[in-house]
């Protein structure tokens, strides 16, 4: 079975149905054509080295539209009335910028500044600034960018201080596929990726090469992605060397949209024509022979989504962390672009504006939340705007929102790995196996659970979760599968701090990855209460005991890789000897993990299941969103 389209993933907007009558489907945004890439290099050509060139194929859809349907006066184009030229061709049904909403040329259309100068002259001073070791800032699609020479070790550190982003990898834009090849271990799938219209960043093995260290800080996969602007193209053309490209904004907090202010920069590239709304460049996460994405943003959001059950208009408000919301009416979902984390108050800001503008432009006036469990989640309080709330536990959202992608039918088995997550008996859960519907859920298995020292504590410092595996710390515990393998990587010295969210973890796949094959570690599965427990402790005890026996931390982290995904499988033979059900669904962050998602995948189809895994939804707190909608879609259509 197919678990992970290519299609799916990045290359084709998904449909789900009909638009309602009183919205309309928002295009996202595509990436320079070729035909438009032709006539950009073409001296001959009237747009030749146009920095807005466009047709009826590519160009900004999501990120200019103020309203629907989609059309010049509604956008931010509507500023710029085209010249005769241009009108003649949008008038043309020969011409292939027939109706073109973004039509525009040199003439008529948008311009470059950078300080005093404007076009040509603008585009040619940026280009020098980078060349020459500067950090600028490029106002992009939908939002603005951090931009410098990846190979120049001095100007990636100098970026670095100004993002204020320590250890996480920084994204690389490239001329072509054939470089990003010679920098990333590609598939041809990859390569597919890369080149399609929503053109993502595309995270893929590293390849040892001309990069500074401080692009990837030392981590096993490098982010890179193509032009999809023609300013991206002429800058790459000029400079002839790979660029960081990443939000210009301090981690955690939303790109910005509006002119640029504060930031300890050389020169900011700009343009006049407004960004309408923000969405972050989108990233999908090579799995060799299929992929999954990470963050759904420009070029994919906010394409719709299927639903299970027509829904009445309702709004699904998320999770505190890496935020979106889904809007559903009818039997289309749309899950809106990833946001950051709610506690930062420009967050919330970016939030509400984004929710408010897709409520407009989707014709949706929400009766119904849905939203998570805790009441303290500052998306529970959003919630509580609305008299009619629908409280869904978080884990059940993250099975929901892979079994509504699939769009499969009840019932499901549910594996949710994930961080901690209110349970509905009230304590934190994170390492679940459920029998599920969209309704409801019936919880039959978990990991042991361990003292949880504070979320954001243990969250920052694996080591915290290594040092109470035999003792309680007095504070709650959680049966989270996240902190199982932070504490793993923890106890094998592989990551003690965490520098950004998940970096233990990958830095414990990035060990295992050298010793395929490896046996697991010792464990145990028990019934307690009722429930099928795998015993992590046991485990981690056999894992201190090999490394005390002196063998390697990467064979140890293999055989702990390995434990995980053989106790997932016989925890589903266990439930499917009991309830005669097949189709499981992965879900929770830490199925981001390429070993671990693409050995639990094998083993399952090994053993006569049916895996699914998300492909356009991520599986992380971003797509808790749309397993919301989905379970409040299914309930109100009972009611």
């Amino acid at each position: 079975m197919d678990v992970m389209s290519i299609d799916d993933a990045a290359g084709r907007v998904a449909t789900a149905g009909p638009p309602p009558a009183h919205g309309g489907v928002i295009p996202p945004d595509l990436a320079t054509c070729a035909d438009c890439l032709r006539e950009l290099f073409d001296p001959a050509n009237r747009r030749h080295r146009y920095p807005f060139i466009t047709c009826a194929a590519c160009g900004p859809r999501a990120t200019i539209i103020e309203s629907l349907p989609y059309e010049r006066a509604r956008t931010s184009m509507r500023g710029f009335e085209p010249c005769p030229a241009c009108a003649a061709e949008y008038d043309d049904p020969a011409d292939r910028r027939f109706h073109a909403e973004t039509i525009a040329c040199a003439s008529c259309g948008p311009r470059l500044r950078w300080g005093s100068m404007t076009g040509e002259a603008a585009l040619r001073a940026a280009t020098d600034f980078i060349a020459a070791g500067a950090v600028v800032v490029v106002k992009g699609l939908g939002g603005f960018h951090l931009v410098c020479d990846a190979i120049d070790e001095a100007a990636v550190t100098r970026l670095r201080e100004v993002k204020a982003r320590d250890g996480k990898p920084l994204a690389i834009m490239v001329r072509a596929p054939v470089v990003a090849g010679a920098l990333a271990d590609l598939s041809d799938d990859d390569r597919a990726l890369l080149t399609a219209p929503s053109a993502p960043i595309v995270l893929a093995p590293r390849r040892h090469g001309v990069l500074a260290s401080g692009v990837c800080h030392g981590m096993p996969d490098v982010a890179v992605l193509l032009p999809y602007t023609p300013v991206h193209h002429l800058l790459l053309d000029a400079l002839r060397r790979p660029l960081v490209v990443t939000g210009a904004s301090p981690d955690g907090s939303p790109t910005p949209t509006g002119e640029i202010s504060g930031l300890a920069v050389d020169g900011v590239l700009t343009h006049d024509r407004p960004i309408v709304a923000r969405y972050d460049d989108s990233v999908i996460r090579s799995f060799g022979r299929g992929s999954i994405t990470i963050r759904r943003g420009r070029g994919l959001a906010p394409a719709p989504l299927p639903l299970p059950a027509a829904a009445p208009p309702l709004v699904a408000v998320g999770a505190e962390l890496n935020s979106t919301f889904t809007l559903a009416d009818g039997e289309r979902a749309v899950l809106g672009p990833h946001l950051g984390d709610l506690p930062a108050a420009a967050t919330l800001a970016a939030y509400e504006q984004a929710l408010d503008h897709l409520v407009h432009l989707n014709g949706i006036e929400p009766l119904h939340a849905a939203h998570d469990l805790h009441p303290g989640y500052l998306s529970t309080r959003l919630a509580r705007r609305l008299p009619s709330r629908i409280a869904v536990q978080h884990h059940h959202a993250h099975v929901a929102a892979v079994a509504a992608e699939h769009r499969l039918e009840p019932p499901f088995l549910g594996v949710a790995y994930d961080g901690p997550g209110l349970g509905d008996d009230g304590t934190w859960w994170g390492g679940e196996l459920l029998l599920a519907s969209y309704r409801g859920y019936r919880r039959l298995g978990r990991f042991s659970r361990a003292p949880l020292p504070g979320a954001e504590a243990a969250a920052r410092h694996p080591v915290l979760d290594g040092d109470v595996i035999a003792r309680e710390a007095g504070c709650p515990a959680t049966s989270s599968a996240t902190r199982l393998f932070d504490a793993a990587a923890a106890l094998l010295g592989l990551c003690e701090v965490n520098g950004f969210p998940g970096e233990a973890a990958t830095r414990l796949e990035q060990a295992a990855g050298a010793f395929p094959g490896t046996e697991p570690l010792a464990w145990r599965l028990e019934r307690r209460g009722g429930l099928w427990v795998y015993d992590g402790a046991a485990t981690l005890r056999h894992l201190l005991e090999a490394r005390a026996d002196g063998e390697p931390a990467g064979r140890i982290a293999a055989a702990f890789h390995a434990t995980v995904a053989a106790v997932t499988v016989l925890l589903c033979e266990r439930a499917a000897t009991e309830h005669d059900v097949t189709q499981v669904c992965l879900s929770g962050e830490v199925f981001e993990n390429r070993l671990l998602a693409t050995d639990v995948l094998d083993r399952l189809s090994a053993a006569g299941f049916e895996p699914y895994l998300g492909r356009q939804v991520p599986l992380n707190d971003a797509g808790l969103s749309y397993g919301q909608a989905a379970v409040a879609a299914a309930r109100l259509a009972r009611a």
